[in-house]
């Protein structure tokens, strides 16, 4: 078994160990999770602490505190290969065998093309590696109904709408920031009646700010998750919750991320 130690203040890189780590907005419990790392993520401790360290993600920027327990350190060698070597998980879930044991992980996890992989000294082995390659962006967005929705979530087991549209574009390689307000910068803007499946809709509160992001299916209909991860109607004025016959929110524009 490999011998694992938490980081040291001298250390500046590190990988989330664990299947979900929350990222805080504090270094406290009760803190508001405002998202989260997933198995293998890569991040950079921005301050060290015990047992809350500030760190900040590297593949969409996030700032937070996270359990110092949930990560292990790098290596900038380790680090740097862990980078140019990873892929992400397609199947729902998998179980990795790990030096502390097996663990179960979710779509969106951080792993290898192979079956036994290393991250920085520590060895691993998924029971699979295939992909979802026949899949397209739309069928493994509804792989994930009825998911409960979860703020600051990103994996099967708890997702907010961000994370929800971040996890699916990010299996189509293509890496989504993490807020809506963020994403809604990205790609080109559609009218209503060219939109198609895969668009990105971004709805508005009273105020005009952005709150909300859903994923366009077939036949005027979104997948987002509100609540859970749920399909309704799209019109152009905003969606139309099929449960309870009655608009929760207003569109306010349409972006085309994937051609």
């Amino acid at each position: 078994m490999n011998n694992l130690k938490l980081i040291t203040a001298q250390q500046k890189l590190a990988f989330c160990l664990v299947s979900v780590s929350p990222i805080r907005n504090d270094a406290n419990d009760k803190s508001e999770i405002i998202s989260q790392l997933v198995f293998g993520e890569p991040i950079e401790v921005i301050s060290f602490g015990e047992p809350w360290i500030n760190i900040r993600t590297i593949l969409d920027g996030y700032e937070g505190f996270v359990d110092i327990k949930h990560l292990l350190p790098l290596t900038e060698k380790e680090f740097k290969k862990w980078l140019n070597h990873f892929i992400y998980q397609h199947e729902l879930t998998n179980v990795v065998q790990t030096p502390w044991g097996n663990q179960l992980i979710s779509r969106g996890s951080l792993i290898s093309s192979e079956s036994t992989f290393k991250i920085g000294d520590f060895d691993f082995f998924q029971r699979t590696t295939e992909k979802s390659v026949n899949k397209n962006l739309v069928n493994c967005a509804k792989d994930l109904l009825n998911v409960p929705y979860l703020w600051g979530g990103k994996s099967v087991f708890g997702i907010d709408c961000s994370g929800f549209a971040q996890l699916i574009f990010r299996l189509f390689e293509f890496n989504l920031p993490r807020d809506a307000y963020q994403q809604a910068e990205i790609g080109e803007l559609v009218e209503f009646k060219d939109s198609k499946s895969g668009d990105i809709a971004f709805f508005t509160n009273a105020n005009g700010k952005i709150i909300h992001v859903g994923i366009i299916i077939e036949n005027s209909h979104i997948i987002h998750a509100s609540g859970r991860v749920r399909i309704d109607q799209l019109t152009e004025s905003g969606i139309l919750n099929l449960d309870y016959d009655k608009e929760t929110h207003k569109l306010h524009f349409i972006k085309r991320i994937l051609s």
